[in-house]
């Protein structure tokens, strides 16, 4: 089963909607090339830190959730296709997105954007806010639960049997409760609030 919810309700400008989030980051340069152009790579670190920040003012810790039992829950990045539309120059001001979000299972899907934004006046003599996609992209987080223990160093030297773990660092698990149930209440209170 998926659960697909997104802001896609409201428009903003011209045929543009609305974001599920959205963060407006600095470009330094640290983020370019020689060219002061931002590193194709870099576009990733947006990314990352544009779902950072929203689970932050959902009130999660971004990285890492914890069960009552104590075992730790965290994401990784499992799948990446990007598109770069335009470049990002140095010192620009750029909007990072979450546009969209289907919930599975075991993982979550981002669709997100990085856009320039400028205003735009029509005939009317109105003024609406216009942006340029200059990139895209749709990332599949998985959820994982540490499997990483500590085992006993073995006496004899011969015997390296439990010196090295054969268990797989994580499993996959189940999208947290906590997790699916902020980010559905994330966007079912932006769809009202929109329409």
């Amino acid at each position: 089963m998926t659960t697909t919810m997104q802001k896609n309700t409201h428009t903003v400008g011209n045929d543009e909607v609305a974001p599920l989030f959205a963060k407006d980051y600095n470009v330094y340069i640290n983020h370019t090339d020689a060219g002061g152009i931002v590193y194709h790579a870099n576009h990733l670190v947006f990314f990352e830190n544009c779902r950072r920040d929203w689970f932050t003012e959902l009130g999660l810790n971004g990285y890492f959730l914890q069960t009552d039992t104590g075992d730790v829950q965290h994401f990784v990045v499992s799948q990446a296709d990007l598109r770069y539309t335009n470049a990002i120059l140095l010192d620009e001001i750029i909007s990072v997105r979450v546009d969209k979000v289907e919930l599975k299972p075991a993982s979550m899907v981002f669709y997100q954007s990085i856009r320039r934004t400028a205003p735009n006046n029509n005939v009317m003599g109105n003024t609406a806010v216009s942006s340029q996609i200059l990139s895209s992209a749709k990332i599949v987080i998985a959820c994982v639960q540490n499997q990483v223990k500590p085992k006993p160093m073995a006496n004899d030297e011969n015997d390296k049997s439990d010196t090295v773990s054969t268990d797989a660092p994580m499993r996959p698990i189940r999208v947290p409760k906590k997790l699916r149930e902020a980010i559905e209440q994330a966007m079912s209170q932006q769809l009202v609030e929109h329409q």
